[in-house]
């Protein structure tokens, strides 16, 4: 018996509606000439602006892919990213449009800088004093953790590795019934790592500095930090009761590295110590006091809560664990926050002690439950109004933080000229570094003549060496530039500046380095070679064929290496000599590139005195237009 129509459809089911086309087939486009430029409002859905430019919306939705947004076909995407669309497709806009543009991204710039920080306080008659913030920062091994360990009177220097602070840890003291919260860093790396986050996370810096050893590089580096974040400084002197302390060399060194004690006649206070032997611990708390005192630091316990994450981990029983500290007003179990680019609802905190509380005041470190993933040290913690909201903010930094990828917010010497006819720049920020501590004062002062009425230059650290993560950090977080001269990047520095989107600088003579500085103020920067290192190969073996001829056996650990392009030889970890990669092979073969974790075989055009354990760096070179007044 034959099965019916109904019966038939019935069982397949509802015929599906047609699916929309938008191939390229689907919808004529037109040559963006024939179209004319084209008036952007202030808004625009995905398919208006298609429709307004004749083009399929696959085509629109692809370029806004390229540009790290991805929107549908309904979104709605502003007046300037529609204008980059359409010029990306080739359509000229109206110069009012453009100037529109131009106008509504200087307004956004302007109403950013403007914003007030979460952390700000209204002047209300609920404003009450606060506990300070200090963060503990200096040299590895002068006594930053046993100094801490000594003020708590516990044992967690003896507990860790080396008696090397390995986490960061939140803990208070108390002194005369006012409380003191003291931030344990691993050093200024991560305190810096949470400025680059927008966390003000401390109110007073201590540096601390052994009697016996002196300033060494990263004390100079920790107060270069703590200058950049704009916090007062005390300097706590360790490990007096040693044999060969010599005080008075170390207050000779700060004073040359600029930072002159009360005794000298400046604005920062020296606390001698012995966490050893437990002595003017005392008199360093009440300095501390007396610095927080002069802040006048005040908080609305009222308002909703603001803060900082200072360590986070996943717990197999708990969940994401964060270690949070509260600076501004209180958070209760149950607030919604926005955590970073991750939300939750607090479903349970723990004091310091591990017992359980239910609201957290200012200047109160706790540990939270209830966030949805662990979020990262320095992540600003702030409440909201319901979780929903809070999931909303969350997705939007996620999205803004995709946008963001596809080019740096950093600075770059090519967009200060643009800043400063903007406005927006009132200095040029710059961390430098050279082979020797001679060259520093004779750059420093070529600098400061160029400095002009619009725009001054601040050179937040200044230090003799290669370029490093630290100098890297510090630039990321203070939106500064990094100028090298005569000296090198080193491999893990170079991926965090392309990373960080920091601007890397490199000169071998100082006219040169400010021409560049001058050029770049008044607008005049030159095309400049830009360094693109492409990989790294160890040789493991080396041949001789003939008598002159030399082939590298080598494995590539890095990157890639590409024939002809520029060689840099490493011994040592110097370079030791700039050639060419002249021959490239893989077996018997000749070939034109050898990526990573493969073997090859390299000859050098001129230099053939390669030894085993050497580094052979394979970079390229391109010129890249600087016109910055564009």
């Amino acid at each position: 018996m034959a099965r019916s129509r109904s019966g038939t459809r019935g069982k397949r089911g509802p015929r599906k509606p047609p699916r929309r086309d938008f191939s390229q087939s689907a919808v004529q486009t037109l040559d963006p000439s024939a179209v004319g430029p084209v008036e952007i409002p202030a808004t625009i859905t995905v398919k208006d602006l298609a429709d307004l430019l004749k083009v399929n919306p696959a085509d629109v939705i692809r370029e806004l892919i390229k540009s790290g947004i991805f929107a549908t076909i309904n979104q709605l995407i502003d007046r300037e990213t529609a204008t980059l669309v359409a010029e990306e497709l080739g359509y000229a806009v109206s110069e009012t449009t453009a100037a529109a543009a131009a106008e509504e991204a200087a307004e956004e710039a302007v109403a950013e800088a403007a914003k007030p920080s979460i952390f700000d306080e209204d002047a209300t008659a609920d404003l009450q004093p606060r506990a300070p913030i200090v963060t503990v920062m200096g040299h590895v091994d002068h006594g930053k953790t046993s100094l801490l360990d000594a003020i708590r009177s516990t044992a967690v220097a003896s507990g860790e590795r080396g008696g090397i602070t390995q986490h960061i840890g939140a803990s208070e003291v108390t002194k005369n019934g006012r409380r003191i919260v003291f931030l344990d860093t691993p050093g200024h790396e991560a305190f810096t790592a949470m400025r680059a986050r927008g966390a003000r996370v401390t109110d007073i810096a201590i540096i601390v500095v052994a009697a016996d050893d002196g300033v060494m590089p990263q004390t100079l580096e920790a107060i270069a930090h703590a200058r950049a974040a704009k916090v007062p400084i005390v300097v706590a002197l360790n490990k007096i009761d040693k044999p060969d302390a010599n005080p008075d060399r170390v207050k000779t060194e700060l004073t040359e590295a600029n930072v002159v004690i009360e005794e000298y006649g400046g604005d920062v206070p020296m606390v001698p110590v012995s966490a050893k032997a437990r002595t003017g611990l005392e008199d360093l708390l009440e300095v501390v006091l007396l610095v927080a005192d002069l802040q006048e630091l005040k908080a609305d316990p009222r308002r909703p809560a603001a803060g900082t994450i200072v360590e986070a981990e996943l717990d197999k029983g708990r969940g994401p664990v964060a270690t949070a500290l509260v600076q501004t007003g209180t958070l209760h179990v149950g607030d919604a926050v926005v955590v970073g680019q991750t939300y939750g609802k607090v479903r349970a905190m723990e004091d310091a002690r591990g017992k359980r509380v239910t609201k957290a005041g200012p200047s109160s470190a706790v540990v939270l439950l209830g966030i949805s993933e662990v979020p990262e040290a320095g992540d600003v913690l702030e409440v909201v109004e319901d979780e929903r909201k809070a999931r909303a903010v969350a997705e939007e930094r996620r999205a803004a933080a995709a946008a963001r990828e596809s080019g740096s917010g950093r600075a770059t010497l090519e967009d200060l000229y643009r800043q400063i006819q903007a406005g927006q720049a009132k200095e040029l920020r710059i961390v430098l570094k050279a082979d020797v501590s001679g060259s520093l004062g004779a750059i420093t002062h070529a600098l400061e003549q160029i400095a002009t009425d619009e725009v001054k230059i601040n050179i937040l650290h200044e230090g003799a060496g290669d370029i490093t993560d630290n100098d890297i950090l510090l630039a990321s977080a203070s939106d500064a530039i990094v100028v090298g001269f005569n000296t090198s990047i080193t491999p893990t520095a170079r991926r965090s500046a392309e990373s960080e989107g920091v601007d890397v600088r490199s000169y071998d003579i100082i006219y040169k380095l400010t021409d560049d500085i001058e050029a770049a103020l008044s607008g005049m920067l030159e095309p400049v070679l830009v360094e693109q290192v492409e990989g790294r190969a160890e040789v493991r073996q080396v041949f001789r064929v003939g008598k002159s001829t030399v082939i590298a056996g080598c494995y590539v650990t890095e990157g890639r290496i590409v024939r002809n392009s520029g060689a840099r030889v490493w011994r040592s970890g110097k370079v030791i000599t700039t050639d060419r990669i002249e021959s490239l092979r893989r077996f018997r073969d000749d070939v034109r590139e050898v990526a990573q974790n493969f073997e090859c075989g390299i000859g050098l055009a001129d230099f053939h005195d390669i030894v085993e354990g050497d580094i052979i760096e394979s970079f390229t070179q391109q010129q890249v237009s600087r016109a910055v007044g564009r």
